[in-house]
């Protein structure tokens, strides 16, 4: 694995892990890497100095936990994003949803994109039988939703 720092065309930076060089000029080409803040596909690496270590530096740990405080606020970026585009762009059938997602999958109702709710049984029926579906991220903030309850 190798990691790269990256930026976007609007200067926001983060990291990227790839099997390989190559793996990163791949994605990079073919359009496949996207800024987590902002969703521009406009990435280049970044400068990168070479990690040396000085007495007093951060121990191992710390490394680690900077790390996956970074990751994590990437992630939750990124879901929120997408999240934010599903609500804004798909039509939301609610409780409907197992029934629609059969219809569209046996091609009774127009293919589109849909979102809403199905337990955990009627999510296992829908993958039995081939429906293609993905969960939806709930990455709301509790402001955010103490803001829909009222």
């Amino acid at each position: 694995m190798i990691k790269y720092q990256l930026k976007c065309e609007h200067a926001h930076e983060f990291e990227g892990w790839f099997s390989n060089s190559a793996d990163y000029d791949a994605q990079a080409e073919k359009g496949l890497l996207e800024c987590p803040h902002c969703g521009s596909s406009g990435i280049s690496k970044a400068l990168m100095a070479p990690a040396i270590a000085r007495s007093g530096s951060l121990s191992p740990s710390a490394k680690s936990d900077d790390r996956v405080a970074a990751f994590k606020r990437d992630y939750l970026q990124a879901a929120r994003r997408a999240r934010d585009y599903v609500e804004k762009n798909f039509d939301n059938v609610g409780k409907r949803f197992p029934e629609e997602a059969r219809r569209i999958h046996y091609g009774e109702a127009p293919e589109r994109g849909i979102f809403g709710e199905a337990s955990p049984q009627e999510i296992s029926e829908l993958i039995d039988e081939g429906v293609e579906i993905a969960p939806l991220p709930d990455v709301r903030t509790p402001e955010e939703v103490k803001k829909k309850l009222n």
